[in-house]
Order: structure tokens, then sequence, then C-alpha cells
């Protein structure tokens, strides 16, 4: 009877060991599952930083150079063509001689005729060939005068609103890639053309270069508008909420730890993916650029860094 008794002393004793053993395992799962679950309510945010800037507002167009000023040189009699001393691409000097003509006939001989280049220029065309009948009218050479290098473009009609003498280009040439040429908008067709609806506009170089040639190709920025010292900030921390345009803006909650405040903004023109803030941010300020999809007003966050 007494080891009856033993026996069940030790059984409710091993029991009650494994009930304790039990409430302190799940007491110590709950604490793990609280600790996951505050861990999982902190959001992982980039941030970048409101500043004042100057944005400048542009048109990218292709163009192609021309010449503003080409001069087509005459002969001063009919006759034959003796002699071409130029051919195309040769740079002419005023005064140079550009061809020779013979203007005898059968029973007649009479001293030959010479051509003379009329200005200085790059010579763009040379149609006639030695030994062809010519008239006062024949072209023989078109000569482009070097420093009248115009850039030539046709801009969308939605655009021309922006346009006026004066605007400063950024000139790109495929001839050399890299460098960019710097020109400035002088003439604005006054007609929109019907068909393409565009209107021509020709712009010069501010400085002339021998390298650029009529006939390149160029891709041109064209800087419209200048928005200076505008507070601004990268388009993506913009979200759109319930109607509203809203930012969120990293902050600081009672017990110092970071977190975000939700921000509704006024937003101006977008250049670039910059977006100017009219109101509601002030610059300085860093605001959440990726990671604000799930944020709420004052959800805590962690930053990892700027905006890649």
């Amino acid at each position: 009877m007494k080891v009856k008794k033993t026996v069940f002393v030790f059984v409710f004793i091993m029991i009650a060991a494994a009930v304790v053993f039990t409430s302190m395992a799940k007491g110590k799962n709950s604490a793990d599952n609280d600790q996951q679950i505050a861990s999982a309510s902190i959001f992982t945010v980039r941030t970048d930083e409101a500043q004042t800037r100057t944005l400048e507002a542009y048109l990218e167009v292709n163009a192609n150079i021309i010449s503003g000023h080409q001069v087509a040189v005459l002969p001063e009699a009919n006759g034959r063509l003796v002699s071409m001393r130029v051919g195309l691409g040769s740079v002419v000097q005023r005064g140079a001689l550009i061809a020779e003509v013979d203007p005898s006939r059968p029973g007649a001989q009479y001293s030959i005729s010479a051509v003379y280049a009329p200005v200085s220029g790059t010579v763009i065309s040379s149609p006639q060939s030695v030994g062809s009948t010519v008239s006062t009218g024949t072209v023989l050479v078109t000569i482009a005068v070097n420093n009248s290098i115009e850039i030539e473009a046709m801009i969308p009609e939605r655009e021309v609103g922006q346009l006026r003498t004066g605007l400063k280009a950024e000139i790109r040439l495929e001839a050399f890639p890299g460098e960019i040429f710097s020109a400035a908008l002088t003439q604005i067709s006054p007609v929109v053309d019907p068909v393409s609806r565009t209107k021509k506009i020709t712009m010069r170089f501010d400085r002339n270069d021998q390298r650029i040639n009529s006939g390149m190709f160029a891709r041109v920025k064209l800087n419209t508008r200048t928005y200076e010292n505008v507070i601004s900030i990268p388009q993506e921390a913009l979200v759109e909420h319930r109607g509203k345009t809203i930012v969120y803006v990293l902050s600081e909650n009672s017990e110092g730890e970071s977190c975000v405040e939700r921000r509704e903004v006024v937003t101006g023109v977008n250049v670039d993916r910059e977006v100017e803030i009219k109101s509601g941010l002030e610059s300085g300020e860093s605001v959440v650029v990726q990671g604000q999809q799930f944020l709420t007003d004052g959800a805590p966050v962690r930053v990892i860094g700027r905006r890649l």
C-alpha cells in the first residue's frame, strides 16, 4: 500500500512538471511571436531630400544643319567650260579662281572668261563637268558662306506657345559624340505647316566651328523656360490618396523612433521626373521615395539609404 502511494506521488510530480514546462514554452513562443509581429510592422524605406534648385524646362527635337547664306556662281559668258578649279567640299576665298569658260565660236576666237568666287565659303554643289556647254544662267557651283551655318528644326504645333527668339539650345551632332555645341533661337516661322502641323525654327551657333558642315544631322535640346529657386522632389515620392497628392515625410515619434508623417502637397512643373512642390513641404525635409506603397500616417520605418 505504501509502495502504491509512493508511485502515485511520483506520477503526480511528473505531470505537474510537464504542465509547468509546457506553459513556459508557450509563454516564450508567445513573446517571440509578439517580437516578430513588432519587427514586421517596421517598414523598410529609402528616402530623398527636398531641395531648392533651378529647373530648366526644354523640348528635344531632331534637326538639320543648313547654310543660311548660299551663293550660286554663274559665268559671265556663254561657251564651253574648259577648266574647273574647285570641287564639292572645296573651301574657297573670295576672289579665288573657280572656273574658266571659252566663249569662242566657229570662225571667231575670243579670250578665256575667268569665273571668280564672289564670297568666301565651302562649295556645296558642283553640278557641271569640264567640256559641257554653259550659259550666263548656268550655275557652275554653289558656295555656302562658312559663318552662316544654321540649325533648322520643326516644332509640333502643341509646343509653339513656348517659342521665342533668344532661347538657348544645346546641339549634339552624330559626327562628334559626347560634344555639346551651344546655340540660340534666331527665327520662328510665322505660319504652321497645315500638313505636318509643325512650325519651322532656325537657330545659330554661338561660335563658328569649321568642323560643322551643312547637311549634318543634329539633336536639339531647346530650353524653353527657367524656374528658379523652387522646392522639388523626385516624382516617385508622390502618392495619390483619395484624390489628393501626398508624400510621406520622415519624422520621429514620442519615443524618438523613426516614423513617417503623411502630408498633402501642391505640385507644379515636372522636369526630368523632378517635381516642383508649391506648398506642403520645406526644403531639407526627407521624403520616402521607395517603400511607401503600404505606409500609413505615423507608421514606424527603418531607412536603409537614399534612392537608387
